[in-house]
């Protein structure tokens, strides 16, 4: 399939929470077509989620320039002069086929709905469940029907640390722990929770975890979160964000908050992207077609008759499926959320064992002597978390059942709590792989951990940049590979 599809277009959706759960989806077709050069044809509101994708190797913005007569011939031409192969279309939309179609791209590839089919060559059967399944699944369905392998996983949101640093350095005068808001839903009155009843949660946050809280929104949830920030009446402890933020920067944001409470909204959809654990307030809609994916996360949602009713409004004007969900409900949720725990995480190859480049056998198992002191660390409370890369999996060049055996040496003889391991290839660009974040934001989740008041020990590069990330304390050994860094601590 690679050799016969060299520059693929994918025409991209419309809403940020829809975006984000094309995520895998995009990561699934360029792992099935590695060679291809994949344009993402998407709206100028969501094109910066995939700024940073390296999944994605162009984004052609769909853009005002391209409306009205004039503009649709000016895309076309745009469109035909790329000589795309292949078009996907993420987009139920009878114009995105269309102008596929129109585009010349001798193959297209949608769901046969909005009574486009006769312009898809590669039409995938629509028959109504297909709506009934996670959009995750949807929008990976529709690549299997047209033949292309596609492996379920998460949406990851990439951020560079210059991003997360960025956010980091906004937030250092606010009180640890941090809870964020978002008490918005641009789809309709029907998905909000009520603003009051943020405000109280926020409000016993600040009083009872002794933390702070930050609220988000665009520009039309300005008045909103004021009037959270007006009914908690704690200055210093609660600020508005509301309007104020790219959208790049609120994922970052986002993701420095360590527990985050929402409506079923874009911004809920960005926070799971980014792990950070949330609570997840539903009325009018399902979280089994659209809620967080990721582990860790909790859905609130009552058993109310006319829910889900996917209204905008709540026709019957009383909000039932909301008033249910009640401020004491919701507050446990987000403080049993709330991490806790310090953690030291290690690497292993260099860290606790002398590098054996791929170690694949026992006899090049050296673990280093010192390695009995770290009881000393779990005496002050400290969890032992190991993560490490393991690429020789993928390439063939470790078993994998031999990499748990080794991992389990640490957890079963040293006393480690968890070991986590990236078995991907570099070229995967994996969320797990390091110095992405992945293994520390699974551990937070599964071991209540403080990454702001952990540490990340490690002997190359990618371990210090790891605990940049997650704004750790990035301890450099010199028993591996780096002699020296900026990046240690």
């Amino acid at each position: 399939m690679s050799e016969k599809y060299d520059r693929v277009l994918v025409r991209g959706v419309n809403w940020i929470g829809d975006a984000v759960m094309t995520m895998p989806a995009l990561r699934a077709l360029k792992k099935a077509l590695p060679e291809s050069k994949i344009s993402l044809l998407v709206k100028p509101w969501v094109a910066s989620l995939f700024e940073k994708d390296p999944h994605i190797d162009e984004i052609i913005l769909y853009g005002e320039e391209y409306t009205g007569l004039r503009g649709r011939r000016r895309l076309l031409k745009a469109l035909r002069s790329k000589r795309f192969s292949l078009a996907i279309l993420l987009q139920n939309a009878f114009n995105a086929a269309l102008t596929a179609f129109l585009a010349g791209i001798p193959e297209r590839a949608g769901y046969a709905r909005d009574m486009r089919g006769f312009l898809l060559t590669m039409p995938v059967p629509f028959n109504g469940q297909d709506r009934k399944i996670h959009h995750i699944e949807y929008y990976l369905n529709l690549l299997r029907q047209a033949g292309i392998r596609a492996d379920y996983s998460e949406p990851w949101l990439y951020l560079d640390i210059s991003e997360r640093l960025h956010a980091r350095e906004a937030f250092s005068d606010m009180r640890r722990p941090l809870l964020g808001l978002n008490p918005g839903a641009t789809y309709g009155s029907a998905k909000r929770w009520q603003a009051e009843r943020f405000a109280a949660v926020a409000l016993r946050f600040i009083e009872e975890v002794d933390g702070s809280a930050v609220v988000f929104g665009g520009k039309s949830e300005e008045g909103i979160a004021a009037e959270i920030v007006s009914l908690c009446d704690r200055k210093g402890r609660i600020v508005s964000l509301a309007g104020r933020t790219t959208l790049r920067e609120l994922a970052a944001s986002v993701s420095e908050c360590d527990v985050f409470l929402t409506n079923d909204s874009g911004p809920m959809h960005v926070c799971y992207a980014v792990r950070t654990p949330l609570v997840a307030v539903f009325g009018s809609t399902e979280p089994s077609l659209s809620g967080p994916p990721t582990k860790g996360n909790i859905v609130l949602k009552k058993d109310i008759p006319c829910s889900p009713c996917f209204d905008r409004e709540c026709l019957e004007g009383s909000l039932k499926c909301m008033d249910a969900i009640d401020v004491p409900e919701v507050f446990e949720a987000i403080k049993g959320l709330v991490p806790q725990g310090r953690a030291v995480f290690f690497d292993r190859d260099g860290t606790l064992c002398r590098d054996a480049d791929f170690l694949n056998k026992w006899d090049d198992f050296e673990v280093f002597p010192e390695i009995g002191e770290l009881r000393r660390l779990k005496e002050k409370g400290f969890k032992l978390i190991g993560v490490s890369n393991q690429s020789g999996i993928s390439r063939g060049l470790v078993e994998e059942n031999f990499a748990k055996k080794v991992n389990d040496v640490f957890i079963e003889k040293y006393g480690f709590d968890g070991f986590y391991y990236c078995p991907h290839h570099p070229d995967d660009y994996c969320s797990c792989r390091k110095p992405e974040p992945g293994m520390a934001l699974t551990a937070r989740i599964k071991h209540g951990i403080d990454l702001k008041r952990s540490y990340v020990v490690g002997d190359k590069e990618a371990d210090l940049l790891l605990a940049k990330a997650v704004g750790a304390k990035a301890v450099l050994v010199l028993t591996g590979q780096a002699k020296g860094s900026e990046n240690a601590d």
